[in-house]
């Protein structure tokens, strides 16, 4: 039987778990790496990151953003890969808040620095697509459960 379009859009739940977890290690080296470089030199010219970008934020020095950075953006996507591989209970709903928390990382990124990076734009969307992805699974679910909205 073929799969219906939705199903060939999305693939089975084991290979959209994978793609998820493929997205969040992704971010999360990335941001352990960033965080961790921001850390360490908390005056950012190691990243080539000069102080004048923080001026119309709460922050003298990149210390605090890169200890967030590192914690929440580079660990917690860490975490969220290992739950999407490994298809735990809550990899779905720790994907929405991943994706969330990385989309209003980068907005305030954007209204506290001055000007967009295509960065920003690179991991808004990256953000964007964990959060959607991470409800794909959990709608997913919920209709192999029987819990979802979904008709028969």
């Amino acid at each position: 039987m073929e799969p219906s379009g939705r199903e060939a859009i999305l693939g089975n739940r084991k290979s959209l778990a994978n793609g998820l977890g493929a997205l969040q290690a992704f971010i999360g080296l990335g941001a352990v790496a960033g965080g961790l470089g921001l850390a360490l030199d908390p005056s950012g010219a190691g990243l080539g990151m000069p102080l004048e970008v923080l001026k119309d934020s709460p922050f003298a020095t990149f210390l605090v953003p890169g200890i967030v950075l590192f914690t929440v953006n580079g660990l917690g996507s860490l975490l969220g890969a290992i739950l999407s591989f490994t298809r735990r209970r809550y990899a779905a709903e720790t994907s929405m808040g991943l994706g969330a928390l990385l989309l209003a990382w980068i907005a305030v990124q954007v209204y506290w620095m001055p000007g967009i990076h295509w960065l920003h734009v690179l991991y808004f969307g990256l953000g964007l697509l964990e959060f959607v992805l991470g409800w794909s699974v959990r709608r997913r679910l919920q209709e192999k459960e029987g819990t979802g909205t979904a008709k028969p």
